[in-house]
């Protein structure tokens, strides 16, 4: 899922149990990632790639449904989400810092179009040869939330899963007080800009340019591409959404992103059950009218971001 895991929970049953729960929670996280990597030959979204433009491939429920999620997402962001935009690594290499040629990305973008996949009769099947189906862009919230429900239905009252920044509670951190969540300074590394107070349940998920990027004649290059073009969006540094869930937050933070200050700070204002906040490539914080209920906006930046 491309970073790192971590699970904390509170129960009282006994070390047996509470490793019987963990032991699980790793099991069901690599059970998402063998079946949904594009990365792994072996992977139900790598079969699906192989025989892209040639024969619709069976799959099951939580498959279409993942990729229902996908597809409604590039279909309210006007392309500029596309579950299809992975086939653009061929050109874009952002550990060698390599900025492509224009005619390269033209090259490659009759591949990336959302429209071409096709959800029907319990099968999924890409259109055109040589398209890409990648979900990682809901992939790592769903299993989140996962995780967050095998710790629940096996009786947990407190939990927190996080993986590689997108989290998922369960109740409070078990002495009375909410989990405190710090988000990421887009700008300074290992800070935090502001906090996030979860009690009860939800998901947080923040879309940013600071994870995977280079810098090329003082331009900043990031991983996260405007599907219609081909080339990083600009404008928002970090998005940050908080939802009832991972998915749901992952999917409305990286909208917001993808559509830019105005317009992705009003979807996030007018989606109902999401708060969030944005930080501008100016440093410039923007949040949603509920979010002063959920964090310590507004509020200084952090020196380290807060314990949980």
């Amino acid at each position: 899922m491309g970073g790192w895991g971590i699970v904390r929970f509170v129960d009282g049953r006994g070390r047996e149990t509470a490793g019987r729960i963990a032991a699980d929670a790793v099991t069901e996280a690599e059970r998402i990632e063998r079946k949904f990597s594009r990365f792994l030959p072996g992977s139900l979204v790598s079969q699906i790639n192989r025989d892209a433009g040639r024969t619709p491939v069976a799959v099951d429920e939580e498959t279409v449904t993942l990729v229902g999620e996908a597809l409604r997402l590039a279909e309210e962001t006007d392309g500029a989400f596309d579950p299809t935009v992975g086939i653009l690594r061929q050109v874009w290499d952002f550990r060698e810092g390599r900025v492509p040629a224009q005619d390269e990305i033209d090259r490659l973008l009759p591949l990336v179009d959302w429209r071409q996949v096709a959800v029907r009769d319990g099968t999924v099947f890409l259109r055109r040869a040589g398209m890409e189906l990648d979900l990682g862009g809901i992939g790592k919230e769903y299993a989140v939330d996962r995780l967050a429900e095998l710790m629940r239905q096996a009786g947990v009252e407190s939990a927190l899963v996080d993986l590689a920044g997108d989290v998922r509670v369960v109740g409070g951190r078990g002495d009375g007080r909410p989990w405190q969540i710090g988000v990421a300074d887009p700008r300074r590394k290992g800070e935090c800009r502001f906090s996030v107070r979860l009690l009860g349940g939800g998901g947080v998920a923040t879309s940013g340019d600071y994870e995977r990027f280079f810098v090329r004649d003082g331009i900043r290059y990031h991983h996260i591409l405007d599907a219609r073009t081909g080339w990083p969006v600009r404008g928002v540094a970090a998005a940050t959404a908080v939802a009832p869930t991972a998915v749901r937050a992952g999917l409305a933070a990286t909208a917001a992103l993808l559509l830019g200050r105005e317009a992705g700070l009003a979807r996030l204002e007018e989606t109902p059950g999401i708060e969030g906040a944005l930080i501008t490539e100016e440093e410039e914080i923007l949040a949603t009218s509920g979010m002063d209920r959920l964090s310590d906006l507004p509020g200084s930046i952090y020196a380290a971001c807060p314990a949980i």
